[in-house]
Parts: structure tokens; C-alpha cells; sequence
């Protein structure tokens, strides 16, 4: 899984050299914010439930059509799936928070996301719509750290910028 240290070490194997000095500063930046990370990562591991179904409401209010006959959101099972699809997303960006990089997203949740959307005919406008209520809803110091919303919120930016 991709880190900011998998991907130093493996650049640094890839040249045969060992990491260098920005290298090693790059890494232990990294490592100065997992405390802010992993706070991020308890909370949102805590109210997973409420921050899924808050985001799938948002995403149904904002795209009403979608419960429409021949949408996305027809019937319970597909709103379901939408409520779970947005359930993974957010265990990635857990994860992400966890190992301080974007491996789990990009290996497990980006790679192919919008051709199976696009083959399925689920627009992913709906996801950005739901990730997006989840980082505008976010209240410092409510919710988390200011430092902690700071890594939550960047993870969630990825994953919009991914989905649009």
C-alpha cells in the first residue's frame, strides 16, 4: 500500500541511493502529523453511521431525480448501495488517515471508479456531492482538532478532485 515512506523507499530503491536529506524531511513531516491523523481516523472510525447516512441524505437531497423511476436510486436496494458505496469511501479515507498517503484510495477506491460508474450509469456527482457535505460539515474543534480536520479534510479533497 502506497505511503509517503513506501514511496520514498521505493523511489530511493528504484535509483539504487539511499533517501536522501528532503527525503528523509518528507517522511518525518509525515510522521510529525499522524498524531493529527489518527485523531482524525478514531473520530470518524466513532460516528461512521451518522457521517454515511448524513452524507447519502445529502446526496439524495441535493440529486432528488436519482429516486426517480430508471435512476440510480429507484428502489430501496439501489439507495442501499449508494449509502454502502459511500460507507467504503469513507473507510478508505479512514485508512488513508491510518497510513498517512493515499494508497487505500487510489489502489482500492479511484482505480476504475468512473468506468464502472459510467457503465453502471450511476453518476459520480452524487459521491462528490456526499464527500463534499462531509468536509463542509466539518466542525473545528466540535468534531476534531483543528490540525486532525486539516488532514481529514485534504483526504476528503482527494477524493473529490478524483471523482470529478
Amino acid at each position: 500500500m502506497k505511503s509517503v515512506i513506501t514511496t520514498v523507499v521505493s523511489a530511493a530503491d528504484a535509483a539504487g541511493r539511499f533517501p536522501s536529506s528532503s527525503d528523509l524531511e518528507s517522511i518525518q513531516g509525515n510522521i510529525q502529523r499522524s498524531g493529527a491523523r489518527l485523531e482524525a481516523a478514531e473520530k470518524l472510525a466513532g460516528n461512521h453511521e451518522a457521517v454515511v447516512k448524513e452524507a447519502g441524505d445529502a446526496c439524495f437531497a441535493k440529486y432528488s431525480y436519482l429516486k426517480n423511476p430508471g435512476e440510480a436510486g429507484d428502489s430501496q436496494e439501489k439507495i442501499n448501495k449508494c449509502y454502502r458505496d459511500v460507507d467504503h469511501y469513507m473507510r478508505l479515507v479512514n485508512y488513508c488517515l491510518v497510513v498517512g498517503g493515499t494508497g487505500p484510495l487510489d489502489e482500492w477506491g479511484i482505480a476504475g471508479a468512473r468506468e464502472v460508474y459510467r457503465t453502471l450509469n450511476l453518476p459520480t456527482s452524487s459521491y462528490v456531492a456526499a464527500v463534499t457535505y462531509t468536509r463542509d460539515r466539518l466542525c473545528v474543534p466540535r468534531d476534531m482538532s483543528a490540525q486532525a480536520g486539516v488532514e481529514f479534510s485534504a483526504y476528503l479533497d482527494y477524493l473529490i478532485n478524483a471523482l470529478s
